[in-house]
């Protein structure tokens, strides 16, 4: 890969390649291997519009221990904040960095770096897609259930966002079922999924129906960032798909729930939902870190 920007530009063989790399990575890590450094004397990087906790943490840790030093960069530290655009700062850039890591509003915007700086470029999140999230919960479903092949996955609440679409390419690739429920009034996938042509992805607007013997409960928040303004709205719209006792009952007896976080509790998942399944869902914030090494050790060599 000379870029990793989306899930839908990935193949399934380059999916599965990143997954079997942050195992093999994540173990080293565990018996404090860190001889993998294809970063070395390497600095990338880190350009950040919007809030971030896992994604920031991870990516530095994960630059660092992969033998290269990480410069965090935010709008307000650069002339994108005064209004310089994209395309003149991805070509300065090319020529100094070696890598760059771009959180932002714009797919479009995430591209254009990619193709004008000229260097590894990774989308750690836009408005369209979120596949370094992706990466991290395959590692975590292959750890926990020993792998996706044959496996129900449903996503409950806001089905257009980020990360369920990422969800979409991951399906559509790799063969598992999945279902995506929420309000269609509010978040109704049927036009993303338009043209796909892929019969394993389905919309189910009843959340009791969607989960039924499902082996992968995942939940987002439901006000993503940038929509605080539609918050009371949303939740409203978003009540009858709390993951809770009674959700996961309908289930398959073994499943597992994960969230990307962060998470509001008693929202889109009650708390003694989250804290019964606190173990898998850190399990997943912690892949995170795996996930990006695999990825930049990837486009590094």
């Amino acid at each position: 890969m000379k870029n990793f920007l989306s899930i839908e530009e990935c193949s399934r063989a380059e999916i599965e390649e990143l997954v079997e790399s942050s195992i093999l990575l994540k173990e080293a890590r565990h018996i404090r291997d860190y001889s993998s450094r294809p970063l070395l004397n390497q600095c990338w990087g880190i350009i950040f519009s919007k809030a971030s906790t896992r994604t920031r943490i991870s990516f530095e840790v994960g630059i660092r221990e992969l033998g290269g030093s990480a410069m965090f960069l935010s709008p307000r530290d650069l002339q994108l904040g005064r209004g310089e655009p994209i395309k003149d700062t991805a070509r300065v850039m090319g020529r100094m960095l070696h890598g760059a890591i771009i959180r932002n509003d714009s797919q479009v915007e995430v591209e254009q770096f990619a193709e004008l700086s000229g260097i590894p470029t990774i989308n750690a999140l836009t408005d369209q897609e979120h596949p370094c999230q992706i990466i991290a919960d395959l590692l975590t479903v292959r750890e926990s259930l020993g792998g996706w092949e044959g496996k129900k996955v449903v996503f409950l609440g806001d089905v257009n966002c980020n990360v369920a679409h990422s969800w979409v390419w991951a399906a559509k690739h790799l063969g598992f079922e999945l279902v995506l429920s929420g309000p269609s009034e509010i978040c109704s996938p049927v036009n993303y999924l338009k043209g796909l042509d892929c019969p394993n992805v389905s919309f189910v607007e009843d959340p009791s129906a969607a989960v039924a013997e499902a082996n992968v409960l995942y939940t987002d928040v439901w006000v993503s960032m940038g929509m605080e303004d539609e918050a009371a709205k949303r939740e409203g719209a978003f009540n009858d798909y709390q993951i809770n006792d009674r959700i996961i009952s309908l289930a398959d007896p073994n499943a597992m729930v994960m969230h990307c976080l962060p998470a509001y509790r008693d929202k889109e998942i009650s708390e003694s939902t989250f804290e019964a399944h606190a173990e898998t869902i850190f399990s997943q914030a912690e892949n995170r870190l795996h996930a990006q090494k695999a990825i930049m050790k990837n486009l590094a060599t």
